[in-house]
């Protein structure tokens, strides 16, 4: 177990760089960030000028020497300072996040709920038409695009019907604002988690044990709920770890849609738009390290709960 823990870590690592050297150099493709100092006329800075801020900024130097700049700040515990609104980029992730885990708590009750419910009824009832209707709903979750959902459900809960807020984050906690964007947010997870629930629940259904259990008498909820599911629940387990370590780093498609204040929205998109180097730079970081945390708690959870793995590690 130590050396598998040892090795994710060292994988982890190394797409930490990867993933940065990537985002570094895609940022570095486009318009220079010194641009957000030129006033609208194009005029008023100096090639003189021009060439202080750079080495203000640290833009003059190399590339590589700019990315061993950034990752020894990255080391100290500084994501740099925003260029456009020359703010600590801590700062501007820091005021966002609590929006973002906000919206991923209830897209990922929501997905979790629904799509385990779906998963095991679509399996206990195979063949009939809950089957069919899990499926199909799962079948339009995974299809449809997240801002497709979105919209529909704006146009109809909230503009044709006026029943929910069509869209912001109000100051004070209101679970009304939070019913339309939650839901656009987990349905194409639901789905893909129903499918995945299924097909564990099947599996273990038509297993040996569950047949000897049927035979001595035990009941049909405990052997659903109690044997089947428990054992089916292991794939499934790892797969919400990592949605909500996907959704930890910002649903930026729901919150553009429903103008959400999150990470995604007001810090990523802003970022991109302005060519915001160093917040683009530190919210991608905060990004990928959310992630790589919750895939390797995901990896300890998936050996905690099925003993094969550790004993495949063992035998390795």
């Amino acid at each position: 177990m130590q050396r598998f823990l040892m090795r994710r870590a060292v994988t982890s690592l190394v797409s930490v760089f990867g993933a940065t050297i990537v985002v570094f150099t895609l940022i570095h493709l486009g318009p220079d960030p010194r641009l957000l100092f030129v006033p609208d006329s194009g005029y008023g800075m100096s090639e003189a000028q021009w060439q202080k801020l750079g080495d203000k900024l640290g833009f003059n130097d190399p590339a590589p020497i700019q990315y061993l700049n950034w990752v020894g700040r990255i080391v100290r515990g500084d994501l740099g300072v925003s260029l456009a609104q020359t703010r600590p980029v801590s700062q501007i992730i820091g005021s966002k996040i609590g929006a973002t885990v906000q919206l991923a708590i209830g897209g990922w009750i929501f997905a979790v709920l629904l799509g385990v419910t779906m998963g095991v009824v679509a399996a206990v009832k195979r063949g009939t038409v809950w089957d069919y209707i899990a499926r199909g709903l799962a079948v339009i979750g995974i299809g449809a695009p997240a801002f497709v959902t979105g919209l529909f459900l704006i146009l109809i809960f909230a503009v044709k019907l006026q029943w929910l807020p069509p869209a912001t984050r109000p100051a004070e906690f209101d679970i009304r604002y939070f019913i339309l964007p939650c839901i656009a947010l987990g349905w194409p997870a639901a789905a893909g988690l129903m499918r995945l629930v299924r097909t564990s629940m099947l599996d273990v259904l038509d297993s040996e044990y569950i047949k000897l259990a049927r035979a001595k008498g035990v009941s049909s909820r405990s052997v659903i709920w109690k044997h089947a599911l428990r054992n089916s629940m292991v794939a499934p387990l790892t797969s919400m770890l990592i949605l909500f370590a996907n959704w930890l780093n910002g649903a930026l498609v729901i919150e553009v849609i429903f103008a959400w204040p999150g990470i995604g929205f007001t810090a990523l998109f802003t970022a991109v738009n302005n060519n915001d180097f160093p917040v683009l730079m530190g919210t991608v970081f905060v990004f990928i390290f959310l992630f790589l945390v919750f895939s390797f708690v995901a990896d300890i959870v998936y050996m905690i709960v099925d003993p094969r793995v550790r004993l495949g590690e063992t035998a390795s």
